[in-house]
């Protein structure tokens, strides 16, 4: 194996169906079309990389036999990528040894803020994540994982590129527009995991026809599409997209 995607949520925010069980346009019976907050597994024979630490964690390493990770990136500080930070207890208590956490700066400096006993410790507890701020290329295990940040309204969130015996997976959510730096990172890459919220427009989301413009540009071998909200039905996904393209789901598998 070179690389391995583990799809854990593909979920906006809210998640489908969102409470109240409000489907919007999915079917209901579809269990596709079930989708948790996002969250993805980057692994190769002996690291386990985790990208964000989503509210619906522990239930995402239940139902994916998930146990122990190598290190946790987050894309940006946005409850629905973070707030599951307190289930890492579980996988600190697997080795004992605080597990590196790495985000941009300002998320970075956020997270410990707002969670300041997961990286410091209290008491009795002591601290599950090391913060380590992500400046620029690091290699974790054998993984070299590159960054660029996208815009996102008035933050940016971290697009990441995961490189291992010449094969790639680069995820690229919650961004509104499309920089130059974000096309030159994400070009030719094995398989591309993509923002796209909806088919109408947003002010700090990729809408469908802007996503599947930045697939056409960059040209990655496979697409997955990720944050979907519930007007994005997985089955008239398939039927109108073009073949190397794809919706994502809650416990997709993909090797490189």
């Amino acid at each position: 194996m070179a690389l391995k995607l583990t799809v854990l949520g593909c979920g906006t925010s809210s998640g489908v169906p969102r409470i109240g069980n409000d489907w919007g346009d999915c079917d209901p019976n579809d269990p596709k079309n079930r989708r948790s907050r996002v969250s993805i597994v980057v692994e190769s024979a002996s690291t386990r990389i985790l990208v964000d630490t989503s509210p619906d964690l522990r239930n995402q390493f239940l139902d994916n036999d998930i146990d122990h990770i190598d290190a946790v990136i987050w894309t940006h500080d946005h409850a629905d990528h973070c707030h599951g930070i307190d289930d890492l207890r579980s996988v600190f208590q697997q080795s004992r040894k605080p597990i590196p956490g790495y985000a941009r700066p300002f998320a970075l400096n956020s997270l410990q803020l707002r969670f300041a006993y997961a990286f410091k410790g209290h008491k009795y507890y002591p601290s599950i994540c090391e913060g380590i701020s992500l400046e620029s290329d690091i290699e974790i295990g054998d993984i070299l994982v590159r960054h660029v940040d996208q815009p996102h309204g008035g933050i940016t969130s971290a697009g990441l590129r995961f490189e291992h015996r010449g094969k790639s997976i680069v995820y690229a959510t919650d961004f509104g527009e499309v920089t130059p730096e974000m096309r030159t990172l994400y070009r030719d890459c094995d398989l591309f995991v993509v923002d796209a919220l909806r088919d109408e427009p947003h002010p700090t989301h990729a809408h469908l026809d802007m996503t599947l413009a930045l697939i056409d540009d960059v040209q990655p071998k496979l697409s997955l599409l990720t944050h979907m909200d519930k007007s994005m039905d997985y089955a008239h996904l398939v039927s109108i997209l073009p073949e190397h393209v794809r919706p994502a789901y809650d416990g997709y598998v993909k090797e490189t």
